[in-house]
């Protein structure tokens, strides 16, 4: 592309308004415009399960940057939908009527929630957490007494979960799973996070979903669940996962499975147009797998490898993923990706709420997840983004150092 064509971004979350910035910082002098669809500028999405949902700060303490920023950088931010791609024209067609050309197209298009699919799913007070917009309703629901069912133990039901019983609210936790965030961490893991929410006064209850919706007057009062059981609930808030939003890219004629499917430097099989973040099904070089991640580190680093090759440095994105989570007082954090591992062993002591698993396939450490343990998490960032190991024996000596290790 020559340097007076206009970088198009459709999705003005991390990864959207990433790439928009590191353009910027890259020497990009061409038009940039970056289209977002939800009335607020630009921001950022962990808070909103858990300071913002706690009353901590409006919008202003979650947006990325203020309007002066986008002025000063000549970030256009266009607040409108796409809804179709022209790829012979480089046009984008937008839910207002108008259309915006593009030298190239980055496709930031995120994810949105998996609905629950049991009867009466649309009551008033059956609600969802993953834009402002969601967040902002359930501040203003939540309430001391009440009474809340959450579908779903994963990392956005029990940070909610946390908040929620911080609150004052009566909370239960549904999870067909028998432990919690069981796709996500180890046995060792989901054990400690389980005991957490237990001693706070959280009810979880494991082997079990919802088969109803109970209401009245158009309001929830209750939920009917599997094994026959019903709970009363004043709200009931789904957390069971995300779909990518890949529609616009198939309905262009762009390859898609379980995401839009983009080669080791996140081109789409169309050279004008790039996909990353969650939406993004990338060749990962470091697994040997095609991965789709959700996470703010996967959305940022697609963006900066994106700029690169936009600004003259191509490079294969191989970024080693990472990710975190705050439930109540305690901070996890993962770095790497723990599926597939066939030995955990624990550093630190679990009963004093401070330790990590550190997780091997053939006596190669794959990942750690870390409990109030952020020495060690910056350790795993460090050995498996440098494809290093230490052995399991190691780990689990208190007297082995890790930071000489890493030197």
């Amino acid at each position: 592309m020559t340097i007076d064509q206009t970088v198009l971004i459709v999705g003005a979350g991390h990864a959207g308004f990433q790439v928009a910035v590191s353009l910027r910082q890259s020497g990009y002098q061409g038009p940039i415009k970056l289209i977002n669809d939800e009335r607020l500028l630009p921001y950022q999405r962990p808070p909103l399960s858990k300071a913002h949902l706690k009353g901590a700060g409006g919008e202003e303490s979650i947006v990325f940057r203020p309007q002066k920023f986008f002025d000063d950088q000549s970030i256009e931010l266009i607040a409108d939908r796409a809804v179709a791609i022209d790829r012979a024209q480089h046009i984008v067609k937008l839910a207002s009527g108008a259309s915006e050309a593009y030298g190239h197209l980055v496709l930031a298009t995120g994810a949105r929630n998996r609905l629950l699919d049991v009867p009466n799913a649309n009551l008033d007070g059956v609600m969802y957490l993953r834009t402002f917009a969601e967040s902002e309703a359930l501040r203003t629901r939540i309430e001391a007494g009440q009474r809340v069912v959450v579908v779903g133990a994963g990392f956005i039901g029990l940070e909610f979960a946390a908040t929620a019983r911080a609150k004052g609210l009566e909370v239960d936790v549904l999870e067909l799973a028998p432990r919690v965030m069981a796709r996500a961490v180890t046995p060792e893991i989901s054990a400690y996070f389980q005991r957490k929410h237990a001693e706070a006064g959280i009810r979880i209850h494991f082997g079990v979903g919802a088969t109803e919706i109970e209401g009245e007057n158009g309001k929830v009062t209750g939920i009917s669940l599997t094994d026959g059981r019903k709970l009363p609930a004043d709200l009931v808030v789904v957390g069971v996962g995300v779909l990518p939003n890949i529609e616009l890219a198939a309905e262009a004629g762009l390859a898609v499975a379980s995401g839009i499917i983009v080669n080791e430097r996140l081109l789409t099989d169309d050279p004008d147009i790039s996909a990353i973040g969650d939406c993004a099904l990338y060749v990962s070089r470091r697994f040997g797998v095609p991965l789709r991640l959700e996470s703010v580190q996967n959305a940022t680093d697609h963006a900066r490898c994106v700029a690169g090759r936009l600004t003259g440095k191509p490079e294969d994105y191989d970024g080693l993923p990472w990710f975190w989570s705050d439930q109540g007082a305690d901070k996890l954090q993962i770095a790497g990706l723990t599926a597939g591992f066939d030995k955990v062993v624990v550093r630190g002591d679990p009963e004093q709420g401070s330790f990590s698993a550190f997780c091997y396939k053939d006596n190669h450490l794959i990942g750690i997840e870390s409990v109030n343990r952020a020495g060690d998490h910056v350790f795993g960032r460090r050995m498996l983004g440098a494809n290093r190991s230490i052995t399991p024996e190691q780990a689990t000596d208190p007297a082995f150092d890790l930071k000489k290790a890493m030197a």
